[in-house]
């Protein structure tokens, strides 16, 4: 995989969506080179929906409901499910975990963040994380673990460095995925060691000898013991250089200041990065497609360049106005429009905060049907929400 294999298009999604096989996946989704789909910065970005990638994968191959393929997807949207009723919650533990909140270190060290700990499976998953911003989900969960339960840094610090580096970076799926790990979101701690990377890792990922090398009785009273933190790698030693998160995209992207009179009494599309595709086909046909960029909530969820050029190149093909711009400038410069429509993502919503009463929210398509209430577990979701259509 190379830092280019995300082409930001629509036509790049749909051949990534042709290629995917369902068997291929269902057998050797779990090793680092298997056949997974790598749809996830689409899905993320609203290039592709879910039933769309649903719907064009079943039109070729077999997909029960009950496929390995089928239940990913439905993890997104249960992520989505308790982000919607909990809110802000996500981003504290839902419960106790292992070890009391208090226990954890709230700063990530230097030497994960350098990919200098010399252990191969996460020096390998920081260096790759930097050079293509996408992680194969066992990357994650051993990056996760190692971070949690070994290094003894709360899940809150590791995550939110994660998703600002990740392409396909959500913060309903990226955080509540960390919590699952740390066992603040689940009944227990999730464990990895040498042997599992050994199983599903390329060689140069292979960790024998180092502080992973170990039976998983031992790792587990590990994570459990506050005083069983893993040493700091010495500082001399060699490591990645860390690309800076940015709170917005750069000058070269074509992002200016919003202009009111450029929108006055028309119909508007907002193009913003979790729906980069066209507008729907129940808009006035002269609606005015706007892309924005809300800078004061980038300044708290910043990313990377190679995000930010990801997001406005798209942006760019989709709309001739391009905003970069505090939520309340925006949204008064969107005042004089005849209305305003957009996808209603969470992060927009979030970005917006009471700003966006005006604006008329179109819902995101879904895969399964919605279910009432607030599940506490995927399981639980699972058995009440069923595909829809």
């Amino acid at each position: 995989m190379t830092p280019d294999d995300f082409p930001p298009t629509r036509e790049a999604a749909l051949a990534r969506l042709a290629a995917v096989r369902p068997a291929d996946y269902a057998r050797s989704r779990n090793a680092l080179d298997g056949a997974v789909t790598r749809l996830s910065p689409y899905l993320t970005h609203g290039v592709l929906t879910l039933p769309e990638a649903h719907a064009g994968i079943a039109a070729r191959h077999r997909l029960e409901p009950q496929h390995k393929l089928v239940y990913e997807f439905g993890w997104r949207e249960y992520f989505h499910h308790v982000w919607e009723r909990r809110g802000e919650a996500i981003l504290d533990s839902l419960h106790a975990g292992p070890l009391p909140d208090s226990t954890y270190a709230d700063t990530l060290p230097a030497d994960i963040r350098q990919g200098r700990t010399g252990v191969p499976a996460i020096d390998r998953a920081v260096a790759t994380l930097y050079a293509t911003g996408y992680l194969h989900n066992h990357a994650r969960m051993w990056l996760a673990s190692y971070v949690v339960h070994l290094r003894k840094v709360h899940w809150r610090a590791g995550a939110d460095w994660l998703y600002g580096h990740l392409l396909d970076g959500d913060l309903a799926s990226n955080h509540l995925s960390w919590q699952w790990v740390a066992g603040t979101g689940s009944h227990k701690p999730y464990l990895f060691n040498a042997a599992n990377v050994a199983k599903y890792a390329p060689r140069d990922w292979h960790s024998t000898g180092t502080a992973i090398d170990c039976s998983y009785e031992a790792l587990d009273r590990i994570a459990r013991d506050p005083s069983a933190a893993a040493a700091e790698t010495r500082d001399d030693a060699q490591g990645e250089d860390e690309p800076p998160l940015l709170d917005g995209p750069s000058a070269a992207c074509g992002h200016g200041a919003p202009d009111p009179a450029a929108v006055h009494g028309r119909d508007v599309w907002l193009v913003h990065p979790w729906a980069l595709r066209a507008a729907p086909a129940d808009l006035p046909g002269d609606a005015l497609p706007v892309a924005v960029a809300i800078d004061d909530w980038h300044r708290r969820w910043p990313w990377s360049a190679r995000r930010w050029a990801f997001v406005a190149e798209r942006q760019r093909s989709l709309a001739p106005l391009r905003w970069l711009a505090p939520a309340p400038q925006l949204v008064a410069a969107l005042a004089g429009a005849q209305s305003v429509h957009a996808v209603d993502d969470p992060h927009l919503r979030q970005a917006l905060g009471p700003a966006g009463t005006r604006i008329q929210w179109h819902p995101v398509p879904r895969l399964f049907t919605p279910v009432a209430g607030t599940c506490g577990s995927f399981s639980q979701w699972w058995r009440r929400t069923r595909l829809a259509g």
